[in-house]
């Protein structure tokens, strides 16, 4: 294909999929049954956070987790006190457990309450082309108070090689308004030009066979390199195509 057939191709496949159906079987089912910024924000974090390996699973833990706080996510986060933690005594999604959440709850208060939220930590330390250096910034704030080294691995740093999927998948959701009702775009001082496309191993091996990308691992250089190629695309927003290679990738076998 040429880039003008490749553009349109993909176009079409948005389309297809940027539709409010994708939300049936989709994590992100899990921030759409909240209508308050902050359990968007804070539900949606927590969602992606587990989003690897099977996608019923990470629905059905989710799940789970809402309902161990509640189902009012920011009010647990703001108001809980240390005995509550122990309602999720017994939880787990692969390696992420009881004490991870734990911590995270703690950290997500210590970001409300210290740092004017998620979306500033954000708005202040993106660059001008992009989001990782504040991913890595978000990370830092994150572990300021005392924690288990454990629950570091449960969030990644693109300054030191990852991709960051589960977070770049996450900032989509909040960050980009597609007028469908799939992401939410409630994060309106931050552009959707500055979105990185959550790389996995669908997503990679589909733009690999669309030639978008050549690089092997779903690395951050391969996410620098995927970036580039949807920018020529759409510089206004890139990561549309998400759409376009998850669909072809999961529901297409492409």
């Amino acid at each position: 294909m040429t880039q003008k057939e490749l553009k349109e191709f993909l176009d079409e496949k948005v389309l297809q999929y940027n539709k409010p159906f994708f939300i049936d079987s989709d994590p992100i089912q899990i921030p759409h049954r909240y209508s308050l910024k902050e359990d968007l924000e804070i539900s949606g974090f927590l969602t992606a956070t587990i989003a690897w390996g099977n996608r019923k699973m990470i629905i059905k833990n989710a799940n789970q987790m809402m309902e161990l706080m509640g189902n009012s996510p920011y009010d647990f986060v703001m108001n809980h006190k240390e005995h509550h933690l122990d309602n999720f005594d017994g939880f787990v999604h692969r390696t992420f457990n009881s004490i991870d959440i734990s911590y995270f709850i703690k950290a997500l208060n210590h970001i409300y309450t210290n740092h004017n939220g998620l979306e500033n930590i954000f708005k202040l330390n993106a660059t001008k082309d992009s989001l990782q250096p504040a991913i890595h910034e978000l990370k830092k704030i994150f572990f300021e108070l005392p924690h288990p080294l454990r629950t570091t691995k449960h969030m990644s740093d693109p300054m030191k090689g990852s991709a960051s999927k589960r977070l770049n998948m996450w900032l989509r959701w909040l960050i980009r308004n597609d007028k469908t009702g799939v992401d939410f775009g409630i994060w309106d001082s931050i552009s959707p030009s500055l979105l990185s496309c959550p790389l996995d191993v669908h997503s990679g091996n589909v733009a690999r066979k669309l030639g978008l990308l050549t690089r092997k691992q779903n690395d951050a250089k391969a996410l620098a390199e995927l970036d580039a190629s949807l920018r020529k695309m759409d510089n206004n927003d890139p990561v549309k195509y998400d759409f376009a290679l998850f669909g072809l990738g999961v529901f297409e076998k492409f």
